[in-house]
C-alpha cells in the first residue's frame, strides 16, 4: 500500500473518534464517552471502506462524472421551470420536479460514465503549446516497448508525438516481469526498462492511459478502441495487431516497415567495410554484421576475424525482417 495513503487514513480515523469525543463533550450527550469515539471510529471506517471501493476509478472517470452530474442538473432544472410544471397541487409539482430531477441526473451520469472514453474535456494526454495546437498521440503496444527502437527514434527526435501506454499494458509486463518463465521475465523487464528510458528523454511527453473496458475484450480490440477514441497512432512490431488495424482502418506505424525504409540501399558490385566477427557455415567464410543489422557473408575472410574489412557485393538476398549479403574478400582495412 501507498504509504502516503496509508499515513492519511490513520490521520483520518484519529480524526474521526476525537471528532465523536468532541461532539459528545460539546453537546453533552448522556451516554458514555467511548460510545462517541466508537461512533466516530465507525464513520472513519465508513469512510475509508468508500474509499477502497472506489479504487480502480480514475480521475477520467471523475471528470465524467462531474460533466454527467452538471448536465442532468442543468437539464432538469429547464425542464422543472418549463410550463410543464405551472399551477396545480403544489405537492404533487415538487414530487414531480424531484423525480425529473433525480432521472436527469442519473441518465446523465451514466451516459457521461459510459462514453468517458470519448469524453475529451479534462485529458491528461493532450497538451497544447503557446500557439494552442494539439499533438498527435502514438499508442505503444507491449511489443513496442519490449522491442526497443521507438526510443531510439525518439532520442534522434524522429518521433514528436505524446506518447500513451494503456495501463493493462503496463499490468502485463509488470506479471511478465514477475514471471517463474525466464523468456517472459526478460520480455517484462526489457518493456519496463525501455519505459523508463522513455520517460528519461528531455522535451518527451509520455503517460499511462487508464481506461476501463470490458474485460471479455481481447487486449488488440482494447488497444485498437484507444487509438480510435484518443483518435491517435498505433506505434506496433506486433504483425497481427497491425493486420487488425489495417482492416479496422485504424492509423498505425509499423516498426519493422519504417525500419526497412531506413536501410542504405546497396548494390551488387559495391563494395563496404565490415567488422568479422565469427565464422560461417562453409569453409574460408565469415561473417559481419552492418549498423543496421544485416548479416554480411564474406568468402575467403575465415583467416581475418576480428578485423574490418573492404568485401565486394556478390548478391543480396531478402530475409524475414532484413536481408543477407553475400561477399566476396578484397582487403584489410
Amino acid at each position: 500500500m501507498n504509504q502516503s495513503i496509508l499515513f492519511v487514513r490513520i490521520f483520518l480515523m484519529l480524526l474521526c473518534v476525537a471528532g465523536g469525543a468532541l461532539v459528545s463533550y460539546i453537546f453533552h450527550v448522556s451516554q458514555p464517552l467511548w460510545i462517541a469515539m466508537l461512533i466516530g471510529a465507525l464513520l472513519g471506517s465508513l469512510l475509508v471502506l468508500i474509499d477502497l471501493l472506489m479504487k480502480g476509478f480514475s480521475l477520467r472517470a471523475l471528470s465524467a462524472l462531474v460533466f454527467g452530474l452538471f448536465m442532468g442538473m442543468l437539464g432538469a432544472n429547464f425542464i422543472a421551470n418549463s410550463p410543464l410544471f405551472e399551477g396545480g397541487d403544489p405537492e404533487v409539482v415538487y414530487i414531480s420536479r424531484l423525480a425529473v430531477f433525480v432521472t436527469g441526473t442519473y441518465l446523465a451520469t451514466v451516459i457521461a460514465l459510459r462514453g468517458r472514453d470519448e469524453f475529451n474535456l479534462v485529458i491528461p494526454y493532450v497538451k497544447f503549446e503557446q500557439q494552442n495546437i494539439e499533438k498527435q498521440l502514438m499508442v505503444l503496444d507491449s511489443s513496442a516497448l519490449v522491442d526497443g527502437r521507438i526510443a531510439k527514434l525518439c532520442e534522434a527526435k524522429l518521433v514528436r508525438d505524446e506518447l500513451i501506454v494503456p495501463r493493462f499494458v503496463m499490468n502485463e509486463l509488470f506479471e511478465q516481469s514477475a514471471s517463474h518463465n525466464e523468456e517472459l521475465m526478460h520480455r517484462g523487464k526489457r518493456g519496463l526498462e525501455i519505459f523508463d528510458r522513455l520517460q528519461s528523454i528531455e522535451g518527451l511527453y509520455i503517460s499511462i492511459h487508464d481506461s476501463e473496458l470490458p474485460s471479455r475484450d481481447s487486449r488488440d480490440d482494447k488497444l485498437l478502441y484507444i487509438v480510435t477514441s484518443l483518435k491517435g497512432r498505433l506505434f506496433s512490431a506486433n504483425e497481427l495487431l497491425l493486420n487488425k488495424a489495417r482492416h479496422a482502418n485504424v492509423s498505425y506505424v509499423d516498426v519493422n516497415y519504417l525500419q526497412k525504409l531506413l536501410v542504405s540501399d546497396i548494390a551488387v558490385g559495391e563494395s563496404l567495410k565490415v567488422s568479422l566477427v565469427k565464422e560461417g557455415r562453409e569453409d574460408g567464410q565469415a561473417i559481419g554484421y552492418l549498423s543496421d543489422g544485416s548479416m554480411v557473408v564474406v568468402a575467403s575472410g575465415a583467416n581475418y576475424l576480428d578485423s574490418k574489412v573492404m568485401a565486394e557485393i556478390t548478391s543480396i538476398v531478402p530475409i524475414n525482417g532484413g536481408r543477407m549479403i553475400f561477399s566476396r574478400f578484397l582487403d584489410v582495412v
